[in-house]
């Protein structure tokens, strides 16, 4: 009797925890989901290590809240799929916040970067606006604001292209380019910093073609989660962490909107 009725409250328990959706992390693994080719913010370093600025926030945060930090390499046009399914926690790489986002229910931190969109090309080029790509081929990342933006607010200008080739990634963009096979690649300011800058004869066009900000994306059910970071996060700045993980990328610190 004594047995059956331990077998009995262990099942009672096991069902009170199972029903315990949504409440702040209880479990000590943190997977957090990144593009693994989106520097400065996260990328796959030569000697196999995952680095970035995100990157190394995201392990600070963990660190102070006891969790055991591990990394998901996200198909950056499936990563809200990829988020539903728990593949990963969050999403946390450079993600814009976009209005559908939020009306489709996904948990959004605060804003922490602003940015804005540019063209790469190269310096021999002689393109020096916009404007003198029309007939021209222009290449995108998938999934990415810039695909959103082409699509959408800038589709008049997008319609001068003679093509806008879409890649799954920004640097399988920057081949294209380098290669001739595009004349142009629109991405975001810091990545467009990041490599223009580690692979000379290339040059930025910036004419604040679109305006955005990033954040981090969790599950409509993951509120208190969502909580615990961005508290870990006011912990950071205000200890100074924060910032000293940001001077690490001095292409991006001036953006940053906790720091302001």
């Amino acid at each position: 009797m004594k047995k059956l009725f331990a077998l009995m409250l262990a099942a009672v328990m096991l069902v009170s925890l199972t029903a315990c959706g949504g409440e702040a992390k209880s479990e000590n693994v943190f997977k957090m989901g990144i593009d693994p080719e989106y520097p400065p913010f996260s990328s796959l370093g030569d000697d196999g290590k995952y680095t970035g600025f995100d990157v190394e926030v995201c392990q600070a945060v963990c660190e102070k809240l006891g969790w055991e930090f591990q990394v998901f390499e996200v198909n950056w046009d499936e990563k809200l799929v990829q988020l539903d399914a728990e593949e990963c926690d969050c999403v946390w790489s450079g993600m814009t916040i976009l209005d559908s986002m939020k009306e489709a229910g996904y948990v959004i931190s605060r804003p922490y970067f602003y940015n804005t969109q540019v063209m790469l090309v190269k310096e021999d080029s002689g393109i020096n606006s916009s404007a003198e790509l029309a007939g021209k081929d222009v290449a995108v990342q998938l999934g990415t604001s810039g695909e959103n933006l082409l699509n959408e607010d800038l589709a008049d200008l997008a319609a001068t292209f003679n093509n806008v080739v879409t890649c799954d990634s920004f640097l399988k963009c920057f081949t294209e380019l380098d290669g001739g096979a595009v004349d142009a690649v629109f991405v975001d300011l810091p990545v467009a910093d990041n490599y223009s800058k580690e692979h000379p004869g290339f040059k930025i066009i910036n004419e604040q073609l679109g305006a955005e900000q990033y954040g981090i994306a969790f599950r409509s059910s993951d509120k208190a989660l969502c909580d615990q970071v961005e508290k870990a996060l006011d912990e950071l700045v205000a200890d100074g962490t924060y910032k000293k993980i940001a001077e690490k990328y001095p292409e991006i610190i001036d953006n940053l909107l906790f720091l302001q």
